[in-house]
């Protein structure tokens, strides 16, 4: 008996946390997830969403954002919205990666050639196909978001040529593509925990790591690595996905809804990215680091032929990336 009621409390408060979209409400509030703290860009993109949705839908649609992974780890919560637990989600591409093959080829390193080459690949054909590859996995693609643009930095050097990466060590995610790309540069990956790196740079356990503007900044570890590089190797995109089985009980009316303010707040998104990016950049420079931007990037390029191979495993990912490298 006692088992029972177990189950039914289990049950009782799994359904509760099953979105308003599955009720048959006048107003709906979609829940939102989102490992970044309040006041994260992506945080305050999605929650421009749920302005732009309750403004134009007058009420009947709006969106509660549950940021700092309150709800769970970016692996957790995808599960959840595949469930149709949550509503949306907002997470890195990388988590992706083993779910929706396709979600690889964006994560390659130098695949893109500049931010501006990433947006026009992602707001166009080939972005809409990436979403389209979401949906047979339980979920319903809606929007791309940026992460930065990621560069090596380092407490030894000022890194100009592939030549300076050459031996060195720098800390990377625990991620096969982070490892294969460094390694293929010459240098030497070591995979470590984000929090460890400070005191790692600090005591020359490692000659450096690799992140973008802002984290570079937030972290301090500029105090450490007083040489910042911009080869910009990663500008993986990340993505805002919808629960398919919450999409599927919404009309034809509140699908378009979505769809267009999900568009429209991509924009906003780029907007607070670009002024936390150059907030983070003063504070580093003036803090004294010696940033590096003019370099050649085509060895850097021509070394990533292995991890291409590697994970291009088929022709239609194959023709992903030529796609893309043809993209102007």
């Amino acid at each position: 008996m006692f088992q029972n009621k177990g189950f039914a409390v289990a049950a009782f408060v799994a359904a509760s946390m099953v979105a308003g979209a599955a009720a048959a409400a006048d107003n709906i509030v979609l829940r939102s997830s989102d490992t970044h703290p309040d006041g994260y860009p992506t945080v305050e993109a999605v929650k421009y969403m749920g302005e732009l949705l309750k403004e134009r839908t007058k009420g009947h649609l709006s969106i509660d954002v549950y940021h700092s992974a309150q709800l769970g780890e970016e692996k957790d919560t995808i599960e959840q919205t595949q469930a149709g637990v949550l509503d949306l989600n907002r997470v890195s591409m990388g988590p992706f990666n083993g779910i929706v093959p396709e979600t690889a080829i964006p994560s390659l390193p130098y695949i893109f050639r500049s931010t501006e080459h990433m947006h026009h690949v992602m707001d166009g054909p080939i972005g809409e196909s990436i979403l389209k590859a979401f949906e047979p996995h339980g979920l319903v693609g809606l929007a791309f978001y940026d992460s930065g643009s990621r560069s090596f930095y380092n407490r030894i050097k000022p890194i100009k040529s592939i030549e300076d990466l050459k031996g060195m060590k720098f800390r990377v995610i625990q991620s096969d593509v982070f490892v294969d790309m460094v390694n293929a540069l010459g240098a030497n990956a070591t995979p470590m925990p984000y929090g460890e790196v400070y005191s790692a740079l600090q005591t020359g356990v490692i000659d450096g790591a690799e992140n973008n503007w802002p984290s570079f900044e937030s972290s301090k570890h500029y105090e450490v690595a007083k040489y910042y590089t911009l080869d910009q190797h990663q500008s993986v995109p990340e993505v805002l996905v919808m629960s398919k089985i919450v999409w599927d009980k919404l009309s034809d009316d509140d699908h378009a809804a979505i769809r267009q303010a999900a568009k429209d707040s991509v924009g906003k998104m780029r907007e607070l990215w670009e002024a936390a990016e150059a907030k983070s950049k003063k504070i580093v420079e003036d803090a004294g680091v010696q940033v590096v931007s003019d370099i050649d990037k085509k060895p850097f390029i021509d070394a990533m032929k292995p991890v291409y191979e590697k994970y291009a495993t088929t022709p239609a990912l194959k023709k992903l990336i030529a796609d893309i490298q043809a993209t102007q």
